[in-house]
């Protein structure tokens, strides 16, 4: 997973840390938790999660190689890596940045500016731990909060949670946050609006940004096509987006909205990169096809695609989980 930093992480539940190669530096899910939870399994340092302690401080990384050490950060404020330059328009406008990962704030089509806001991130971002295969997590209380960009990667302010409204590593890697402000409040405080989730199923050959809040840095590539399951651990995600190879993100991307830079809007969350060619391990995830055939990319990069979120998402800018069309992992 896209978390900070990858040696340091060993230790600690895949949640919170974990590094990645140069451009996208986050916490990705399979790749880092801090603290897990009791009979949770191991978990080691993240690639796409930021690593405990890395130093950051409104920062972003150089595109170096990953050594599996923490990268010394250099200031700046925000960079485009190789790849097809994205659009003019994708910038850090709503972009966020959490103490291990990136996220966005975001609304669906049929959100409403009264409204409370909605961040999304990783569900391996999770702040209490990474929920194990099969586990799904909702209405539970959160107080975390977020830097909120500006489209210069500048700091706009800090939004706060009231509550995790969904979480699951379980076919996707989401966590969805709900905020204790409206979108039309964000707006008139901070002059900062909403990305928006697409409610259509991504294309392959699509010009797509990662944009991480972490790092302040955007990674430009394309969708190279999908993985029928990626299986990290003891995780497996189905119809996963696949990078082409500009987009190496690394530990502390985790969470970052990919977005279609011919529309704006968000196709997939970023989570995972096969760092060392190994096969279905933690930090690197492996493709399996419908005839259970296993195939391993290493470098190359997987997001989780969103538009599954938009038909569960109630009046009121709730999860709602019984709505026709919604097909979100259900708790047991």
């Amino acid at each position: 997973m896209n978390k900070p930093l990858v040696a340091a992480l060993a230790t600690l539940a895949l949640v919170g840390t974990s590094i990645s190669t140069a451009a996208a530096v986050q916490a990705d899910p399979a790749h880092a938790d801090p603290v897990h939870a009791p009979g949770s399994p191991t978990r080691t340092v993240s690639v796409h999660r930021a690593p405990t302690g890395a130093a950051r401080t409104d920062t972003v990384r150089a595109n170096t190689a990953r050594t599996g050490t923490t990268r010394t950060g250099t200031t700046r404020t925000g960079t485009t890596r190789t790849g097809t330059a994205p659009r003019a328009a994708t910038d850090f406008s709503g972009i966020v940045a959490l103490d291990d990962c990136s996220g966005s704030l975001i609304r669906v089509p049929a959100s409403s500016d009264n409204d409370p806001a909605l961040v999304l991130t990783n569900g391996h971002c999770l702040e209490s731990g990474m929920p194990t295969a099969g586990q799904v997590i909702v209405n539970q209380a959160s107080s975390r909060t977020f830097t909120l960009l500006k489209s210069n990667a500048a700091k706009a302010g800090t939004l706060r949670a009231t509550k995790v409204d969904y979480a699951t590593m379980t076919d996707t890697d989401i966590t969805i946050y709900q905020l204790n402000t409206t979108y039309a409040q964000i707006e008139q405080r901070y002059g900062v609006k909403p990305l928006t989730l697409s409610p259509d199923h991504p294309a392959a050959g699509t010009s797509i940004a990662v944009v991480s809040g972490y790092w302040k840095t955007v990674y430009a590539c394309g969708i190279d096509g999908f993985a029928y399951q990626l299986h990290e651990a003891d995780w497996v995600w189905k119809d996963s987006v696949r990078y082409t190879s500009a987009c190496h993100t690394i530990g502390g991307t985790s969470g970052s909205p990919v977005e279609d830079v011919a529309t704006g809007q968000v196709v997939a969350v970023n989570n995972t990169l096969n760092e060392d060619g190994q096969r279905c391990s933690l930090d690197n995830p492996c493709e399996v096809d419908q005839n259970g055939q296993v195939t391993v990319h290493e470098g190359i990069g997987y997001a989780e695609e969103t538009y599954g979120i938009v038909p569960c998402v109630a009046q009121g800018n709730t999860i709602d989980l019984s709505l026709p069309g919604c097909t979100l992992p259900k708790p047991s």
